[in-house]
């Protein structure tokens, strides 16, 4: 006999199924080379206007790996019918990334192929920055990997990242409260580590905690900047630690003399306003405090990955584009592999808040089942409101990480 828990995880499990496999949900990951016509199309050849590729380095692109713990993992609940929510995020991530036909065996390969398949279609020069993403632990420095979404060891992002060394770089990720965090960064940057990157509400991290303190100094001594998500966390689960994501708690590490990245801008959801009697606030006006307090200007930067995404339209993003004041110190991500899951963006909601032009959504659609990478950025290259779009500097991002 099946239990009642059973059948309905059951029927839960096999809704999400044939939501997943609704063509007009899935990346149709077209394996050929984007036509000539579209690489000749007036919209493409306008993105690429003042932009030098060779400085066009994608700044937060996700490895996906299956294998052993020490390596490349997955969580085992991300894989079960028994977790059917889990379990469908993760066929959206291996289909945007098109490898949900891929067997376990050869997944890896296949996810690394895809990626170089897209770089090729890039202008000579143009790179991506593979991350790299440590277990969740707690404040004792005790790993935990079943409040862990998944692992990708550093010495595997180096590792990837040296199979190509013409397309890639890479960025570690290290938790703060291990024992051997310092040892691990040294190690890292020994390898060629660019920066190292964190995401709070999954990895159980509070950056304000006197604990990340040493890690910080050892950060600004090495000059390697701090990449760390802020805001609202929804694309994983992982070991929750409440206002993790509030962007004034980086203050710590920006006072400590720590290059921070703040990814998405912090534009999703409310954190406590710490100056104000932890009263509920936008995260994103709470990063626009951040960006706008003179004395971090050299130390405070963000990245604009995500930002287009459905969930994260609206005011923020208009602001973002609008202060070109600002730009100088954005750095384009595409948060690979999230611009291949379908439904994760709306070129229609992009056009009804004027954000995009009707007559440019057919041709970005279009590509995107070639070439997801590419979607990503002549999508932010085309957005624009009032007038002004992202400036160039936005896009050249290779500068900023070899300084």
């Amino acid at each position: 006999m099946i239990n009642r828990r059973t059948f309905i995880l059951g029927s839960l499990a096999s809704t999400l199924a044939a939501c997943y496999q609704t063509p007009q949900l899935k990346n149709q990951c077209f394996n050929k080379k984007i036509p000539t016509a579209l690489l000749k199309n007036p919209f493409y050849t306008q993105a690429w206007q003042d932009i030098d590729a060779t400085k066009v380095w994608d700044s937060h692109v996700h490895l996906l790996g299956l294998g052993d713990a020490n390596q490349s993992w997955i969580n085992p609940n991300m894989q079960s019918f028994k977790h059917p929510l889990l379990y469908a995020q993760f066929q959206f991530y291996l289909n945007a990334s098109c490898i949900d036909n891929s067997t376990p065996e050869n997944l890896n390969t296949a996810f690394i192929q895809r990626l170089q398949k897209q770089l090729a279609e890039f202008p000579q020069g143009a790179k991506i920055m593979l991350m790299a993403f440590d277990y969740s632990y707690n404040e004792q420095g005790k790993k935990i990997p079943e409040q862990t979404p998944y692992y990708i060891a550093n010495d595997y992002a180096a590792k990837v990242a040296q199979l190509d060394p013409d397309r890639f770089e890479w960025i570690a990720s290290i938790h703060p409260y291990r024992v051997d965090a310092i040892d691990a960064l040294e190690k890292a940057v020994a390898q060629g580590a660019r920066a190292v990157k964190w995401l709070p509400p999954a990895m159980g991290i509070d950056p304000a905690s006197p604990r990340c303190s040493a890690f910080y100094q050892a950060l600004a001594r090495l000059k390697i900047p701090l990449l760390t998500h802020a805001g609202e966390e929804k694309a994983v689960f992982g070991r929750h630690i409440e206002d993790a994501g509030n962007p004034l708690r980086l203050r710590n590490a920006l006072q400590q003399g720590v290059t921070t990245i703040v990814a998405h801008c912090g534009a999703l959801g409310e954190s406590h306003d710490l100056d104000k009697k932890n009263k509920p606030l936008d995260s994103f006006k709470l990063f626009k405090r951040l960006m706008d307090d003179a004395q971090y200007q050299s130390l405070l930067y963000a990245d604009i990955s995500a930002m287009p995404q459905a969930n994260r339209v609206g005011s923020a993003l208009k602001t973002v584009i609008q202060r070109q004041d600002w730009h100088s110190r954005l750095l384009n991500g595409s948060d690979y592999p999230l611009p291949g899951v379908i439904p994760l963006f709306s070129l229609d909601k992009l056009v009804e808040v004027n954000l995009l032009a009707q007559e440019k959504v057919a041709f970005l659609n279009e590509i995107r089942h070639y070439n997801v990478l590419l979607f990503d950025f002549l999508l932010k290259r085309h957005l624009s409101y009032k007038g002004k779009r992202f400036l160039p500097e936005t896009f050249m991002t290779r500068d900023f990480f070899l300084l």
